[in-house]
């Protein structure tokens, strides 16, 4: 647990330095940021329904026609799937680590597309992923799906954190 604490506060971290760091951002708009802990809704589906645990981090601006931004988000399953042991997520599934070239937003909802580097499930370079995300705190949804996997889409639900989602002009 403590683990999920400081990972989550290091990707937090991560999201909100460097704007805090960069001065003047008159001229960029936020269109999207957050992070925290999610569940994967169903966790590996059948036959088995492990559950999968992440932790995720995003931010997308918008400077005249040009979006920018990154995505990160690493799933962690237990160590073996039923048992003492199956309540300890420290078995790296999967790794995404992306830059957001794309964004729409309708409503309280993000569309950030953009391409990334995978280890674990999926692995590749330059692969194209979509990130949908639900502006809220636990309870609010997100669906990341990358272009290397069939059984993607992962739908996730936030348990800590928040997304934050800002209507565009």
């Amino acid at each position: 647990m403590g683990l999920a604490v400081l990972t989550t506060g290091i990707a937090l971290t991560a999201v909100f330095l460097p704007r805090l760091v960069s001065g003047n951002e008159s001229d960029k708009t936020t269109i999207a940021r957050g992070g925290g802990t999610t569940i994967i809704h169903g966790g590996t589906g059948p036959p088995g329904f492990v559950p999968v645990i992440t932790t995720i981090a995003f931010h997308a601006t918008r400077s005249g026609n040009s979006v920018t931004g990154s995505f990160e988000c690493l799933a962690e399953a237990p160590e073996a799937s039923t048992g003492p042991n199956s309540a300890q997520f420290t078995v790296n599934a999967m790794y995404v680590t992306g830059q957001i070239t794309g964004a729409t937003v309708h409503g309280d909802t993000a569309t950030l597309t953009g391409t990334s580097n995978i280890t674990g499930l999926g692995a590749g370079s330059n692969v194209p992923f979509t990130f949908v995300v639900q502006r809220g705190g636990p309870g609010a949804t997100s669906v990341l799906t990358v272009n290397t996997l069939s059984a993607s889409p992962f739908n996730e639900i936030l348990v800590q954190g928040a997304f934050e989602v800002h209507e565009q002009d």
